[in-house]
């Protein structure tokens, strides 16, 4: 069984206990305004142009068999893409002298991933660390994730997923077996507000929180901090008052607003203008939001520093 891949984080320490390596698949059944990783949002391997490698010899347009590279105009990058045309066969990679050209993501079988997550197992031992599966997201291909996860547990390892469960109640609950721990994303109570900003209603990922809750497992909740989107002070309380209600010994934690995704975007030759007016919040300002946590008397995590 093969999994689509963009990226592979050894000695992570965001991402769960301890030191970890952190897998992530491609595809995710949302799609966020804001997301950090938009390369993981499509399940399909895709080109990407880093121009400031460019040397402009255009060796990859002759190269392109579907002729779906073309000179830029105007602003536009020196290469153009028609991603309509373009069919991943690689010709143009092959042929780029700096790798200015690349995929956003490869396959990878279920073995290989297997044993390159558990490279670092003796960190993993010495920390009370392990692995993690993010994305994307984990549901989304839950078939190789589930196969991956059940080896490494056969080895003992501590094992951890970051999803924003928005699968089939059957599909999720198949994981329940195989994670250690579920680190899950909650970001906006409004129904509307979360049709608008992430593609989706909210009722299938609130229910499968409440079937989660239920089973006993063991979860953080993630709250990502985006500027008057998800960071107003109705929205904390409605997410903390809905944790607290479902699942009352589970740990909430604010993940403050990241713009370096910015640049992901322009590489994949899409505009994301709403980034560049956003901006992460200062200390105070997030002591401000952890203060409105407390006092709806949930328990609190503070992201990690590096």
């Amino acid at each position: 069984m093969k999994g689509n891949i963009f990226d592979i984080k050894k000695f992570a320490i965001h991402d769960g206990p301890g030191i970890r390596t952190t897998l992530f698949l491609k595809g995710c059944p949302l799609n966020c305004l804001w997301c950090h990783n938009p390369e993981g949002i499509q399940n399909r391997i895709n080109l990407w142009y880093f121009e400031r490698k460019c040397i402009q010899c255009n060796t990859c347009i002759s190269a392109c068999p579907n002729k779906a590279l073309l000179l830029g105009k105007g602003d536009e990058p020196y290469i153009s893409i028609n991603r309509n045309k373009c069919d991943n066969s690689g010709a143009c990679v092959k042929a780029c002298p700096t790798t200015a050209l690349t995929f956003d993501g490869y396959e990878m079988e279920v073995n290989e991933a297997v044993d390159k997550l558990m490279q670092d197992q003796i960190f993993y031992e010495q920390s009370g660390g392990g692995i993690t599966i993010s994305g994307g997201d984990p549901l989304f291909q839950y078939d190789f994730s589930r196969e991956v996860l059940k080896k490494c547990r056969t080895q003992g390892v501590h094992t951890a997923i970051e999803t924003c469960m928005y699968a089939k109640k059957e599909i999720f609950q198949s994981f329940f077996e195989l994670v250690d721990l579920f680190i899950v994303d909650i970001k906006i109570m409004d129904p509307d507000k979360h049709q608008k900003y992430v593609g989706t209603g909210n009722d299938l990922i609130l229910s499968n929180f409440k079937t989660l809750a239920s089973s006993n497992q063991n979860i953080l909740v993630r709250i990502p901090l985006i500027p008057e989107i998800t960071s107003t002070e109705d929205n904390i309380r409605s997410i903390c008052q809905f944790v607290v209600k479902n699942a009352p010994d589970t740990a909430i934690e604010l993940i403050n607003f990241n713009p370096l995704a910015e640049n992901k975007y322009r590489l994949m030759g899409k505009d994301n203008i709403s980034l560049l007016e956003m901006k992460p919040y200062s200390q105070k300002e997030l002591d401000k939001f952890y203060s409105i946590i407390e006092e709806e008397g949930a328990l609190i995590k503070r992201e990690t520093k590096e």
